[in-house]
């Protein structure tokens, strides 16, 4: 019974919070914009700058100098 009394709560007072919401009066604002603006352009930097790292990224991977494969000059220092 419980869940009866609240849902017959939730029902009675839906309808009353509806009625007190002017659409035309709940708009973000200038705030709102001034946040959305600020988040778009730290993103447009966010991604400026990791696009400036990766390219400095090498993705080629050199031998290991203890494979037998590796080229002669990459031996002992020293020689």
């Amino acid at each position: 019974m419980p869940d009866m009394s609240a849902h017959l709560a939730l029902t009675q007072l839906v309808p009353f919070a509806a009625e007190e919401l002017d659409k035309n009066k709940v708009t973000p604002g200038v705030l709102g914009f001034v946040v959305f603006a600020v988040m778009a352009l730290a993103v447009w930097m966010l991604m400026k700058s990791m696009n400036r790292h990766m390219g400095k990224v090498s993705f080629e991977e050199s031998a290991p100098a203890d494979t037998p494969d590796a080229p002669a000059s990459a031996g002992a220092p020293g020689k």
